[in-house]
C-alpha cells in the first residue's frame, strides 16, 4: 500500500480508507511499499488467514462484520500461540470501491486494530471479478524460544478449551435457512447469539500469557474441535480421550442438543469457534483455569492426553465411544 504524489485511484483509496488505520512508526503512513517490524529482542511471530466471500462470510454479511472477522481468526491464531499483537498487513481483492461498503469495513478494522493493540503495517488492494477476498497477515512476539507449538503434548497432559463449542456452526445455518433456523424460530435472541458468533469470533488474545507459561501445547479451534484436536496430537505423537459431556456448551447450543434439533457431531466437527485448545501437565491446569477466571473467559477440562498415535477417543456419558463421521469443515 502506497500513496504517491499523483494518486491513482488504488492510491486514493488506500489514502482514503486504511492510512489512519496505520499508526506504527514502521508503517511509514503507507507511502512505502515495504514496513519494519521491530523484534525488540523477542521472537516474531507470523500467521496468515484469508475470508472468501461464500466461502468463509456470505455476500449479505455487514462489511464491518466481515472486517472484524478477517482480522480476529489472525489474532485467534496469535492467542494459541502465547504471542502479543504487534501489526498486520492486508490484502484485499474487491469486486468495487463503493463507500457504502468501504467505509464501514475501514472503520470496524480500525476499531479492531485499535482495540487489540495490532496496527496496519501495509499490504496491497487489487480488483477482481470473482469473490472477494481479504487476506490478512498477522504479527506477535513472544520471548525468545516461547511460542507455543503443537508438538508438545504429553500422555496425562489435561486437555483444556476456552469459551463454549458449536456456535459459529449453528450460525451459519441460522443464516443460510437451515434446520437451526427452523428450530429457533420462535427464539430470537438464541438465533441472533449464534448468529454474531459465526460473524464475529472473539479471539482469546487476553488468554495468552497464561498460554505461553503453562500450556505445554496449543492452537486455535477454527475448522472443528475433533478435527484440531487430531492434528495436534499428530504433531505431538500422542492420542486422547475425550469426555463429550464435559464439551463447554452455550445455552441456545446445548437447548438444541437437548431437544435432539442439532447432533453432537455437528458441534464437535463444525469449525469457526475459534477458541484456544491447549494440553497441560495436570500440576498447571488448575492455573489456567484460574487464569481465564480472572480474565472473564470459562475454561473447561475436556479430556486427557494419552500414550498412542491413534485417532483421539471421544466418548459419551456411559463412557461408549462415539463414531464421528466428520472430524471438521473441510476447505477443499
Amino acid at each position: 500500500m502506497t500513496t504517491p504524489q499523483n494518486p491513482s485511484g488504488e492510491d486514493s483509496l488506500i489514502a482514503r480508507y486504511f492510512k489512519p488505520l496505520a499508526t506504527d512508526p514502521g508503517a511509514f503512513g503507507l507511502v512505502d511499499d515495504a514496513a519494519i517490524l521491530s523484534a525488540s529482542g523477542d521472537d516474531i511471530v507470523v500467521t496468515t488467514d484469508a475470508v472468501v466471500e461464500g466461502v468463509h462470510y456470505l455476500a449479505t454479511d455487514p462489511p464491518e462484520t466481515i472486517a472484524r472477522k478477517a482480522l480476529r481468526v489472525n489474532l485467534s491464531d496469535l492467542a494459541a500461540k502465547g504471542a502479543v499483537p504487534a501489526g498486520f498487513v492486508l490484502t484485499l481483492a474487491l469486486r468495487g470501491k463503493e463507500d457504502a461498503w468501504l467505509r464501514p469495513f475501514a472503520d470496524a478494522l480500525g476499531e479492531d486494530a485499535r482495540t487489540f493493540a495490532c496496527p496496519l503495517l501495509g499490504g496491497d488492494t487489487v480488483s477482481t471479478p470473482g469473490p472477494q477476498m481479504i487476506s490478512i497477515t498477522a504479527f506477535g512476539r513472544v520471548p525468545q524460544g516461547r511460542m507455543v507449538g503443537r508438538t508438545g503434548a504429553r500422555p496425562g497432559d489435561r486437555i483444556l478449551v476456552t469459551g463454549t463449542i458449536g456456535d459459529a456452526a449453528l450460525g451459519l445455518d441460522v443464516l443460510t435457512g437451515g434446520e437451526v433456523a427452523k428450530a429457533l424460530a420462535s427464539d430470537p435472541a438464541a438465533r441472533d447469539y449464534l448468529v454474531s458468533r459465526y460473524r464475529v469470533p472473539q479471539p482469546r488474545n487476553m488468554l495468552a500469557q497464561a498460554v505461553r507459561d503453562l500450556a505445554s501445547a496449543a492452537m486455535d479451534v477454527s475448522d472443528g474441535l475433533a478435527g484440531d484436536l487430531t492434528k495436534l496430537c499428530a504433531a505431538s505423537g500422542v492420542s486422547a480421550t475425550v469426555n463429550v459431556a464435559g464439551v463447554p456448551l452455550s445455552a441456545a447450543a446445548a437447548g438444541l442438543v437437548a431437544r435432539n434439533d442439532v447432533c453432537v457431531e455437528t458441534l464437535l466437527a463444525g469449525g469457526d469457534d475459534y477458541e484456544v485448545l491447549c494440553t497441560v501437565p495436570p500440576a498447571q491446569s488448575e492455573a489456567l483455569i484460574a487464569a481465564g477466571q480472572a480474565a472473564g473467559l470459562a475454561v473447561t477440562a475436556i479430556g486427557t492426553i494419552v500414550a498412542g498415535r491413534g485417532r483421539p477417543r471421544f466418548l459419551d456419558g456411559q463412557g461408549q465411544e462415539l463414531a464421528l463421521k466428520r472430524l471438521s469443515y473441510s476447505h477443499f
